[in-house]
């Protein structure tokens, strides 16, 4: 099947349930913005579905492939995890040069040399920063090492891309650049793609469908245009006029 769904999707912390999601179901080759209020439950959604994190239940389709999330071990869900590419809003690099942190993915699944070294030249080319390939990775600016991130997780050419707040700290000169590589990597490649962003005028440039996240539940889910300009429950009225939500 084309697209990515979660069923009766719960995680708890102790005895307060963060995460309850009944059923969603997002479209092959469309991009999705997430919003809501600080601890929402938007991240613990991605994490879930980027298999980074076990619910208490839920299952996942991902193109097809249906998994009890509760029951998953590590060496099955491995094949599907290869199958998603993840930008966290702080990159993470390894201690080695930009080329080796770009290409790790590709290696990890036993690529050919030539061709790591032509999509690795690709996803730098892309990000702007083929300049670096020779530069330890952890002397990068924060807006570099951003972008880095987001080649490493573009390389292995994702049919999943979740995206946690990636450009919250970056400046605009490198939030312009972060989004113009993910419209024309989405646009090239049809890549399903959830965007989690605090940033309002961020989701209507970007997304086409938007959701909205609050006490664990998501509560409203509309196309982009609606979303912000006929937003049909309170709670997102608010949150789109920038009042406190109740």
């Amino acid at each position: 099947m084309n697209r990515v769904e979660v069923r009766n999707l719960q995680v708890s912390y102790g005895n307060k349930t963060v995460l309850a999601v009944e059923h969603a179901s997002f479209e092959r080759g469309r991009f999705y913005g997430i919003v809501g209020p600080s601890g929402a439950g938007k991240s613990t959604l991605l994490r879930v579905i980027n298999l980074l994190e076990k619910p208490a239940s839920g299952s996942l389709q991902l193109f097809g492939d249906e998994t009890d999330l509760t029951s998953l071990s590590y060496s099955k869900g491995l094949p599907l995890q290869r199958k998603m590419g993840f930008v966290a809003q702080k990159p993470s690099m390894f201690h080695a040069s930009v080329y080796e942190n770009v290409s790790l993915g590709l290696r990890y699944r036993k690529r050919e040399k030539a061709e790591i070294q032509m999509l690795v030249q690709e996803a730098l080319d892309l990000v702007e920063l083929s300049h670096l390939a020779d530069q330890r990775a952890n002397t990068l600016s924060g807006g570099e090492a951003q972008r880095i991130a987001l080649a490493r997780a573009l390389v292995i050419k994702p049919k999943l891309l979740l995206l946690d707040e990636p450009t919250a700290s970056l400046d605009p000169y490198n939030i312009s650049i972060f989004e113009r590589v993910i419209q024309t990597f989405h646009r090239q490649t049809n890549t399903t793609v959830l965007m989690i962003t605090h940033n309002l005028p961020q989701a209507r440039r970007l997304a086409q469908t938007c959701l909205f996240v609050n006490k664990g539940r998501i509560v409203e889910w509309a196309d982009t245009d609606a979303f912000f300009n006929r937003p049909a429950c309170i709670e997102l009225q608010d949150f789109v006029s920038g009042r406190m939500i109740c």
